[in-house]
């Protein structure tokens, strides 16, 4: 998926308000704070918008991070995505922010 379409999903639920661009934005602050330590700061962020496939992907890293392989499988399916078994939590992470921040 090309960083425009993944940004796109990303706002997409917003409500088209001018502040549509802060989910985005969210979804970065929330992959900052996990590559950071704050699992749990960033854990909140993404349960705040759990149908957005973005939030539920970032979700499912948090979970695989946390070491709790059954919930992250269970986020990687509402997210539409194939679990990431081969990759580090924390190099997915960086791959979503790299295609989200375009």
């Amino acid at each position: 998926m090309c960083s425009s379409d993944l940004r796109r999903l990303a706002v997409e639920a917003g409500d088209g308000s001018p502040g549509e661009h802060l989910m985005a934005d969210d979804f970065l602050t929330a992959i900052d704070l996990a590559i950071g330590g704050d699992w749990d700061r960033a854990h909140q962020i993404v349960q705040q918008d759990e149908s957005n496939p973005i939030a539920a992907w970032i979700h499912a890293a948090l979970h695989r991070m946390e070491g709790d392989i059954g919930n992250a499988r269970y986020w990687y399916r509402r997210a539409g995505r194939p679990e990431c078994r081969d990759t580090d939590p924390l190099d997915e992470l960086r791959s979503i922010r790299e295609e989200l921040a375009g």
